[in-house]
């Protein structure tokens, strides 16, 4: 090993080298308050370890980005705990930062001869954080993608050169493929080559100048090897302690959440998407644009945080007298109180926000909706995941629904999005239509005029409640089992899945109640057609009724002849009119059905519970 050594000395020099780092002097001795500058520096590798293998499997693309990264989180071999440490590392060397910038300025590290390192270091903060801003849209998820176009728009509104500093940072007008694939580059590529400039030169000057040492010297000078060294990799340690904490505090906790870094759904320029946020550490900016509406957003943006990195840079001039030092200090010091307010209002604000709590459990429902449909036996497809979610009746129904039918039917007593309509209802709640409970209540002479069906319509003292509150309700006892066979054929017209293992267990009662139907005792074919065409008849049609054929049909145009004809009034001819595509009354029409794609347990689960009575 000695000749092997001695053969790599007489080459590189390296026991010089070695010395020279290990025993160099630290005035006063070795303390805890040194440890931040290598405590970033192990970051910053890890980052770069970690960076490397992520990029093995990543794919910079508009369709391939959330695709790559949801296979490195929930396929690849340790991907998840990968990916963890690369997310939670980068949070922590903001924190890092912070404490090191903070040491430096009490020890009065920044004074002459160390402007320039001081510069650098500056230099190396805003390297960080704009390497977090670039790699915050490379998951090409909703989170990332919405608060990266909050933050390009704040560069839009630069004087003078604005629009075009927009347009170069996107890569044209519109945010796409081109916006990824250079914020990827600038990610993986031009600024970690900045950073190791910066971090080179640093060290270079560090070296060259010496620590600063803590007043007073309660010890003598020591190197530093040994005690130094122990102290920092303790904080090495700890740093990675940290961020393995974070990556499973979901499991500590006993929370759901996934384990590592966060993925919401893939990002769709076509969805608003109410609950993004920045960054915690860019929380504080996002507030403070609060306070700054409209033009004077320029105040918040550029302004007064030019400004304030304009003082901060002339530090190390301000600081050659004593007053000067202790008005650093002091600016320092208020500066991360005010960044702290503001980071605590703004939490504070989204805490008490019943919009943005809303928007986020929708993001997480969608989050963990999409993982479903990427499991399923026909995965992502080639158009990629973000189709996954666009033709998902679960996911679009009741965004359908809230837009367009909240205004007068509810969903369960909401708008479908758990919101709660100003308006009262004035039609039917639609939650389980054609289903059996739904059928049976209206037919129910006690509840078919509540707002549950026709409380808030026209319909409430019309023909079908008054023969319902006396026709139906002085059938006798056999009348009554005729009335519980027709509810089972009506709603077996549906072809619910939700009842498709009950509707074949009761073939016998569903045939009887297609008779019963027809039967002089329920005479419902005096004024609606099952099976047979009847010009005379008022009613919708019941043949089909609640199918997908039919419910697409009743959305698409509900004044045609089959269902009520010139007595609609009010409901919107959402197909004959345009309002909707027929992809959107589909997805409607699955969605108040009760048809989406479940993984096999939750559907066995499900139909297990329609076989309970």
């Amino acid at each position: 090993m000695k000749a092997l050594i001695d053969w790599l000395d007489s080459r590189t020099g390296c026991r010089k080298l070695l010395h020279e780092a290990l025993y160099e002097n630290v005035p006063g001795g070795s303390r805890w308050r040194y440890v931040w500058g290598s405590a970033l520096t192990f970051a910053l590798a890890v980052q770069f370890i970690t960076g490397l293998f992520l990029w093995l499997a990543y794919i910079p693309g508009a369709q391939t980005a959330w695709e790559s990264v949801y296979y490195i989180q929930n396929e690849m071999t340790g991907g998840w705990l990968l990916r963890g440490i690369h997310h939670f590392t980068a949070q922590l060397m903001t924190v890092l930062l912070v404490l090191h910038f903070m040491q430096v300025m009490i020890d009065g590290a920044y004074k002459a001869p160390r402007e320039l390192n001081f510069w650098f270091g500056l230099g190396l903060l805003g390297l960080v954080l704009a390497l977090s801003l670039t790699g915050y849209l490379l998951p090409w998820d909703q989170k990332g993608y919405w608060a990266t176009r909050v933050a390009t728009n704040i560069a839009g509104i630069t004087p003078v050169i604005g629009p075009d500093l927009q347009r170069l940072i996107i890569g044209g007008t519109e945010y796409g493929h081109h916006t990824l694939s250079r914020f990827f580059a600038l990610h993986a590529g031009w600024l970690p080559a900045g950073v190791v400039l910066l971090v080179v030169g640093h060290i270079y000057l560090f070296r060259k100048h010496g620590l600063t040492a803590a007043e007073p010297r309660r010890k003598r000078d020591e190197p530093f090897w040994p005690d130094q060294v122990l102290k920092d990799g303790v904080a090495a340690l700890a740093v990675m302690a940290t961020v393995l904490l974070l990556i499973l505090w979901p499991r500590l906790t006993g929370s759901h959440a996934p384990l590592g870094a966060e993925l919401t759904a893939p990002a769709d320029p076509s969805e608003q998407f109410s609950a993004a946020r920045p960054e915690w550490y860019f929380l504080f900016l996002f507030q403070l644009l609060k306070y700054f509406p409209g033009e004077s957003e320029i105040w918040g943006a550029i302004i007064l945080p030019s400004i304030l990195m304009g003082v901060i840079f002339l530090m190390p001039f301000l600081g050659r007298w004593r007053l000067g030092h202790r008005f650093n200090l002091g600016m320092l010091f208020s500066l991360l109180v005010g960044i702290g307010l503001l980071t605590w209002l703004a939490k504070t604000e989204d805490a008490r926000s019943p919009s943005y709590r809303a928007a986020l459990r929708s993001a997480e429902q969608e989050a963990e909706r999409v993982k479903i449909l990427a499991r399923s036996p026909s995965g992502i497809p080639s158009s990629g995941a973000v189709t996954l979610l666009r033709n998902d009746p679960l996911t679009q129904g009741p965004k359908l629904f809230a837009r367009n039918c909240a205004s007068c039917h509810r969903y369960g007593g909401h708008d479908g999005l758990e919101g709660t309509p100003k308006d009262a209802p004035s039609a039917s709640d639609l939650k389980g239509f054609a289903s059996r409970e739904w059928i049976t209540g209206l037919l129910d002479p006690a509840r078919i005029s509540t707002a549950h069906y026709f409380g808030g319509s026209k319909f409430a003292d019309g023909k079908m409640a008054r023969f319902v509150k006396k026709d139906i309700a002085a059938l006798d006892a056999p009348g009554r089992t005729l009335l519980v066979s027709a509810i089972a054929a009506l709603s077996a017209e549906a072809g619910l899945k939700s009842q498709h293992t009950l509707d074949q267990k009761d073939a016998s009662l569903v045939k009887l109640g297609q008779e019963a139907l027809r039967s002089d005792t329920l005479r419902c074919t005096e004024c609606h057609v099952f099976g047979k065409p009847d010009e005379d008849a008022t009613g919708p049609e019941l043949t089909g009724y609640g199918s997908k054929a039919w419910l697409m049909a009743f959305i698409r145009d509900p004044s045609h002849a089959r269902f009520y004809g010139k007595r609609n009034d009010r409901m919107p001819l959402f197909g004959k009119e345009q309002i909707l595509d027929e992809a959107a009354i589909g997805l409607l029409a699955d969605w108040l059905r009760g048809e989406w794609y479940e993984p096999a347990a939750v559907a066995d689960r499900a139909q297990t519970a329609s076989k309970k009575p």
